[in-house]
């Protein structure tokens, strides 16, 4: 009797608690843009602050993933999920009683300490579990649960937002976290491995470079891109603290990089195995995955900015307008496994980067401040079947390449790569906005005879943010303007918001342009034509 016949079946029931969990973190911050009108209206912030609680929490799971690895190695995986879902779930306590923006921040910085320990504990958790087909089952349904928590987060998130408040949508995530915390008792007890260690060095670089680059990122239109703004906390020499952050953490990424080669030279256990990314098709594969989740988290930053602050639309609209992405995205990302042996990973990336061009330029073509607008919808579901493609391929990439006994380390250096990327996306598109809104004004109101500089003294030039029309209107109205006067500052304002949307999209098309470069890197073989007996690592494409 074949093996596979007596290979003996375990429960799914293990696999429920798992996939809660994945579905868990997903659904924390896919709730965050849909909430933003809400959060912004409870706490009297701009659109960028809310921005900032998907930084801070991808920002933790990225600067902490790869020490969370460390402690499901040496604590056991099952012990470790049952502590951070707890801590999961003070943090969504926390959201939910937040009375200021500072502790939903908090909030959310602690959501993504607990996230960074749970990541790399699914996997363990599956491949404790499961071997075999069930194995490969199980690692599938891990990708699906990700994306049907997206999904459920805008219609879920949208409905509440739109009729009983933000709150209660995170409030679900207290009782979906007590639900997970009482199936973890039916996941089988793993037994600790002390002689695990932790490169303390190693995370401390590594925890500082990617804080610094994304905090760096996050303030550049706050603190200055070149001289420092009066927003900048201090400066140096004049110059703003923003970008010499970005610099600094570059240079501290790189210096944890060879720090991890020095650790694995002298017979150590480095807090990363640089195995992993030694080809350059390993190289590219983590690029490619860094720009493909960097440009999905600038296009769920701006739409719901776009229909909920600038449109003054419900968060269930939202949830509706971007549901053809999401969809899209979901579906893409299962059904695409289904050309791994016939299409070359190369061209497939390749052809995903061009939808995700063709699609960015056609929404920067179409869009006319109405994302409801069927072309928009096209524009959408284009760039969601390039994402959908992409997010997929990239990783199997990495773990097809890397040998089996470094699967925890392509987990972590996948979590890492894209949560930094979603922080710094973030951040980006942020900055980018504001200060493409910002130029746009102050070109408008240069010289314009209907906007004296009576008028123009009496508003806060250096704080520019994207605001509704009725929000301008009553900002307005405290300038004593005369009715024509704030006309003019709304058709003013209204074409300059338009305008940044669309060179935006524009940048986002170009940096998608750019990433062919790192895709024709990829493998350029088909899983059939892989000989027997060879490592990936080992051929050239």
């Amino acid at each position: 009797m074949s093996s596979s016949a007596t290979e003996m079946r375990e429960s799914w029931v293990p696999m429920i608690a798992i996939a809660l969990g994945q579905m868990l973190m997903s659904f924390n911050v896919a709730a965050l843009p849909v909430s933003l009108a809400g959060m912004v209206a409870s706490f009297g912030v701009p659109p960028t602050t809310v921005a900032t609680g998907i930084v801070m929490y991808s920002l933790a799971v990225a600067g902490f993933v790869m020490l969370g690895a460390k402690l499901v190695q040496r604590f056991g995986s099952t012990s470790v999920f049952r502590v951070v879902i707890g801590i999961f779930a003070i943090a969504q306590v926390l959201m939910v009683i937040a009375p200021a923006a500072i502790v939903m921040l908090s909030a959310q910085l602690l959501a993504g300490l607990a996230a960074a320990v749970i990541v790399p504990a699914l996997v363990a958790l599956i491949a404790h579990h499961y071997r075999g087909q069930q194995q490969a089952t199980a690692v599938g349904a891990l990708g699906s649960a990700r994306a049907a928590a997206g999904v459920l987060a805008f219609l879920i998130g949208g409905m509440l937002g739109t009729f009983i408040g933000w709150r209660p949508v995170f409030g679900i995530l207290v009782v979906a976290s007590a639900a997970v915390f009482l199936l973890s008792f039916k996941l089988k007890p793993e037994d600790s491995r002390p002689e695990v260690k932790i490169d303390l060095v190693g995370v401390m670089l590594a925890a500082i470079a990617i804080v610094m680059i994304v905090f760096g990122f996050n303030n550049l239109n706050r603190w200055g891109l070149g001289v420092a703004r009066p927003g900048a906390p201090f400066d140096i020499f004049g110059m703003s603290p923003a970008p010499i952050m970005i610099v600094i953490g570059a240079i501290l990424l790189q210096s944890f990089i060879v720090w991890c080669r020095r650790v694995a030279e002298r017979g150590g256990t480095p807090l990363l195995d640089l195995r992993v990314i030694t080809s350059g098709e390993e190289r590219a594969a983590v690029y490619a995955m860094f720009t493909v989740v960097g440009l999905e988290a600038m296009l769920n930053f701006t739409v719901p900015l776009y229909i909920q602050i600038v449109q003054g639309r419900t968060p269930i609209e939202t949830a509706i307008a971007m549901m053809p992405f999401n969809l899209t995205v979901f579906f893409t990302a299962m059904l695409v496994v289904k050309l791994y042996d016939k299409v070359p990973p190369r061209r497939i990336a390749q052809g995903g980067f061009l939808l995700c061009i063709v699609g960015l330029l056609w929404l920067a073509w179409v869009v006319r401040n109405d994302w409801s607008a069927i072309p928009v919808m096209f524009g959408l579901i284009t760039f969601g079947i390039g994402q959908g493609a992409l997010v997929t391929l990239v990783f199997n990439v990495l773990v097809t390449a890397a040998p089996k006994e470094l699967a925890g380390d392509v987990g972590s250096l996948r979590g890492t790569t894209q949560n930094l990327a979603a922080g710094v996306g973030t951040a980006v598109s942020g900055a980018l906005l504001v200060g493409l809104l910002s130029a746009g004004i102050l070109y408008r109101i240069a010289d314009n005879p209907q906007l004296p500089v009576a008028i123009v003294s009496q508003i806060d030039l250096d704080s520019i943010n994207f605001v509704s029309n009725d929000r301008l209107n009553d900002i307005m109205a405290r300038t004593g303007a005369a009715p024509e006067q704030v006309a003019e500052a709304v058709r003013v304002n209204t074409e300059a918001r338009l305008r940044a949307l669309k060179i935006g999209l524009l940048i986002m098309a170009l940096v998608a342009a750019l990433a062919i470069v790192p895709a024709s890197r990829l493998p350029g073989y088909k899983p059939g034509e892989i000989p027997d007996g060879i490592q990936p690592r080992e051929r050239k494409a």
